[in-house]
């Protein structure tokens, strides 16, 4: 089959690796824009895009999807079927191009966790399991028919970043078995309503978007509830609370379970080699941060440098 893979970060990478070491032939990837990031605001190639420059693939980089050029260049490939894997929404015209259809790759069990964020929310909802879904693509977002699953657990210390790296891999490895099955045309598809059965009687959690503004931690809450959102949010886009009026993004913590003796927000300190923070029934002890206009580093280091 004639593959047109979309996708973006180093999530994608995996997908798109998998795809070309099983023997399927990749004939464009779809990525995004290069755009300036960091602090010199040198323009940066997305993961994907230095990924298929390595392989000297054809790269499309559209900034409207809608764009007549764009779609023209796209049925130019003549594509039997598009990969999407950590992208954009695609516009109908776009999805129902290949004759085969569009698949998707979601970081989710599906119906559970549809929208951008799923690792994220897997972890900040304190999740013991979570997956990966393959399903085709239709108008509503992540509501397609599925095609397959696989699962994997969530350790109580795992971050999104370790949660990240495992999904990566069983998806990449999920969406070779789906593709090959298209390409057999030996497979079942799945309605995500079949599987909740009356969606009213199954409570569906998402995984909205994530802004700066929402990783502020909340220190009046239960310690178990602060760690998972800690965690949920590392390494990114990262928890955050402040510090002698500065930003402090908190990394990697521990919970204590005890009565803290002072009230939620309050600190406790050696000076040397603990800083823990009240909740309401525990500390959460930090173990790596990084203070407004500093590096990342392990908390004694970083008391270390400070006066509190």
């Amino acid at each position: 089959m004639r593959i047109i893979f979309m996708g973006t970060p180093e999530f994608a990478v995996a997908s798109l690796d998998a795809l070309l070491q099983a023997g399927q032939e990749v004939v464009a990837v779809v990525t995004a824009p290069d755009k300036p990031a960091g602090r010199g605001r040198q323009i940066q190639q997305s993961a994907v895009k230095e990924f298929a420059l390595q392989k000297q693939l054809p790269i499309l980089q559209p900034e409207k999807l809608k764009n007549p050029e764009f779609l023209q260049e796209l049925e130019s490939f003549k594509a039997d079927l598009q990969v999407v894997v950590a992208f954009r929404m695609l516009p109908e015209v776009v999805w129902k191009m290949p004759p085969k259809g569009t698949i998707n790759l979601h970081a989710s069990l599906l119906p559970q966790y549809r929208g951008a964020a799923p690792i994220n929310w897997a972890v900040i909802n304190g999740e013991k399991q979570t997956g990966v879904s393959t399903f085709f693509l239709k108008q509503e977002i992540d509501t397609g028919d599925l095609i397959l699953t696989d699962q994997t657990n969530i350790l109580e210390t795992d971050t999104a970043g370790d949660v990240h790296d495992k999904l990566m891999e069983i998806g990449a490895k999920l969406l070779v078995k789906t593709v090959a099955l298209i390409e057999s045309g030996n497979y079942q598809e799945v309605s995500q309503k079949d599987l909740t059965g009356n969606e009213e009687a199954v409570e569906l959690k998402h995984a909205p978007k994530i802004f700066k503004e929402d990783c502020q931690v909340n220190w009046a809450q239960p310690v178990e509830k602060v760690y998972d959102f800690i965690r949920g949010l590392s390494p990114y886009p990262t928890a955050f609370t402040h510090l002698n009026n500065k930003v402090l993004k908190v990394f990697l913590a521990e919970k204590q379970e005890t009565d803290p003796g002072i009230y939620p927000g309050a600190f406790l300190t050696d000076h040397k080699t603990f800083l823990k923070f009240a909740c309401t029934d525990g500390f959460i002890s930090l173990k790596e941060v990084q203070l407004e206009g500093k590096k990342r580093m392990k908390v004694d280091e970083f008391l270390r440098g400070i006066k509190l």
